[in-house]
């Protein structure tokens, strides 16, 4: 499903679907270029018997950047916190849409305090600009990756609390009318 779908705002909706265009796109890139790297070294290593330094090195920026947009997907695709156990003992649909919202209010503040750490960490990378010590690849580079990834998080984040509040809403706007 299209999360998408359920936005109001032209706006919005068109925020959303770049930013899931860009979250792809990397993740695609991280995900095809991994193997390939991980194939181009042992291909130079076990068979023409030629090691080559730094693909560690190099694999660990594809590794972070891949990891920090599968939990933007994650969040994106609403698969990012289950409740599970939680759940089971709600049986009544108004409480099931106050927890989904309740969970969403408190994502949403755990994302922001994890985004002001990262957007430290991210200028402090920056201005540092300390390099990798092989390939001398700025390390800038991986560490924004966590910044950025929480970014998309907090933003479909939000979108699925505006989501959740909006469910509640009509639910209780419902159950008025009867």
């Amino acid at each position: 499903m299209e999360y998408y779908e359920s936005i109001k705002t032209p706006v919005l909706k068109g925020i959303y679907r770049i930013m899931v265009v860009i979250q792809r796109i990397i993740g695609y890139i991280c995900a095809i270029a991994l193997p390939l790297i991980i194939v181009y070294q042992v291909v130079l290593r076990y068979i023409l018997k030629i090691p080559l330094m730094g693909i560690e090195e190099l694999m660990t920026f594809f590794i972070i950047w891949l990891y920090m947009m599968g939990g933007a997907v994650a969040s994106e695709k609403r698969s990012h916190i289950e409740c599970g156990i939680l759940t089971l003992y709600i049986k009544k649909e108004k409480s099931i849409k106050i927890f989904n919202c309740i969970k969403g209010i408190l994502s949403i503040a755990i994302c922001l305090w994890l985004t002001y750490w990262a957007f430290w960490f991210f200028k402090y990378s920056f201005g540092l600009w300390k390099t990798s010590d092989i390939l001398h690849i700025p390390m800038f580079i991986g560490e924004s990756s966590m910044f950025i990834g929480l970014v998309f998080m907090m933003f479909f984040t939000f979108v699925e609390l505006i989501d959740n509040i909006r469910d509640l809403v009509k639910f209780l706007k419902g159950a008025e009318g009867k």
